[in-house]
């Protein structure tokens, strides 16, 4: 008697890829946390992890992106383990895409359609929705002929290979109109919002920034006793959420973004332009880091290289490194001679590390536990007072008392 499916919990399995690419000279140790990034991206979409699968090339194949070899390897182990997806930890060509579905015969992702359906399954709001559903559309439009290989079985010939070249190139004059429609409808959305912050006066604009998932919600919940959705997901906030903040007697205005991630599709990027321009506008930048994370010197590359791409020159900057209740480390013993690595450093090493930069404000917490938030307001407080008082020189207000809800008290 065949076994029942339960369709509604059912979990997709997959099956992660990926290359340590030579040229690029990414470690075996580097490959492993970029799969564990993609195992957990591929956990938020609603999917299941049961194996993942490596190769060291010098680049990738320009056919199947991995060898014919591991491919034959990766195909054994879909068959033996009835594999729902085989995702990519990089962005396939449209050939690639093609070839390895013909091979695998089992729907194939890359890591940008998996962020983008990511994305598409968190957008709340009608605007981001509409930044997503134009990424898509642009990610697709390249790849329309992989969804006609019902046709590859006509070999040409009069009045075969005409109808399906017509009905591809129909379906991406529709895709290239509905672009459009989209870039029109974003552009009048983007007018709107800049004046929405047009309109928000000349308070002082602190934007929360990042990669995701390292608690940025979370504290904005804490400074702006909010209640913004978060969650221990990747990409829990897409959508832009602004409130008024009141520490001591200075208001100012707190965004939370969306975080930024390694490989941000730029699709992505372009889609949501409007949302990246509270951060270009803003007048401080607060980067919240994971500081519990193995990799978290490379996340705050990540995050500044995006940065530099839309953000014209120098912000005042605020590190806070967050999850210190979450940070680890390996204490050696006395008599172990071998070299110092990454996790054998305690929190104290990084704090004095980041701490002793003249250049660079910064701060440990936990926004879990709620940890040093008195000192992060403290600095905040001073970063928001010098612009405060530079932009409003003689304003007896920067002296009267605001309540806890940023109303003035008499």
């Amino acid at each position: 008697m065949a076994k029942l499916i339960d369709i509604k919990n059912y979990k997709e399995k997959a099956i992660l890829v990926g290359i340590q690419d030579k040229a690029d000279e990414i470690s075996t140790a580097q490959l492993n946390e970029y799969l564990d990034e993609l195992s957990f991206l591929v956990d938020t979409a609603g999917a299941e992890t049961v194996g993942r699968f490596t190769q060291s090339i010098e680049k990738p194949n320009p056919r199947t992106f991995v060898g014919s070899g591991k491919l034959i390897e990766i195909k054994q182990y879909v068959d033996d383990n009835s594999i729902d997806m085989v995702v990519f930890d990089d962005e396939l060509s449209p050939s690639q895409l093609r070839n390895v579905e013909r091979e695998l015969q089992v729907k194939v992702l890359d890591r940008t359609n998996l962020i983008l359906d990511i994305f598409a399954k968190r957008a709340q709001t009608a605007h981001a929705k509409t930044q997503v559903e134009l990424a898509q559309y642009q990610y697709l439009l390249p790849r329309l002929a992989g969804l006609w290989t019902h046709l590859e079985r006509q070999k040409g010939g009069i009045g075969l290979r005409g109808p399906g070249e017509t009905e591809i190139e129909t379906d991406r004059r529709v895709i290239r109109d509905k672009i459009s429609r989209l870039k029109h409808q974003l552009a009048r959305i983007d007018k709107q919002m800049s004046t929405q912050r047009r309109n928000r006066g000349k308070l002082v604009r602190v934007a929360l920034v990042g990669y995701t998932n390292v608690g940025k919600s979370t504290s904005m919940n804490i400074l702006a006793k909010s209640e913004v959705f978060a969650e221990n997901k990747l990409f829990a906030t897409l959508d832009t959420t602004v409130r008024k903040v009141v520490v001591r007697n200075i208001p100012f205005l707190l965004t939370d973004t969306v975080g930024f991630i390694r490989k941000l599709p730029h699709h992505l990027v372009e889609s949501f332009k409007s949302t990246l321009d509270e951060v270009r506008e803003a007048d401080i930048i607060v980067h919240v880091v994971d500081v519990s994370h193995p990799n978290f010197e490379e996340q705050i590359a990540v995050v500044n290289e995006t940065l530099s791409s839309i953000v014209e020159g120098e912000k005042p900057t605020l590190m806070v490194f967050n999850k210190i209740d979450a940070f680890k480390y390996v204490q050696k013993e006395e008599d172990d001679l071998t070299p110092m690595k990454r996790e054998n450093y305690d929190l104290e090493y990084f704090k004095n590390t980041w701490l002793n930069k003249e250049d660079v404000k910064s701060v440990f917490i936990s926004a879990k536990e709620k940890t040093n938030f008195e000192e992060l307001k403290s600095i905040l407080y001073d970063m928001v007072f010098q612009m405060h008082a530079a932009r409003f020189p003689y304003n007896d207000f920067l002296y009267q008392e605001y309540s806890e809800e940023g109303e003035i008290q008499e």
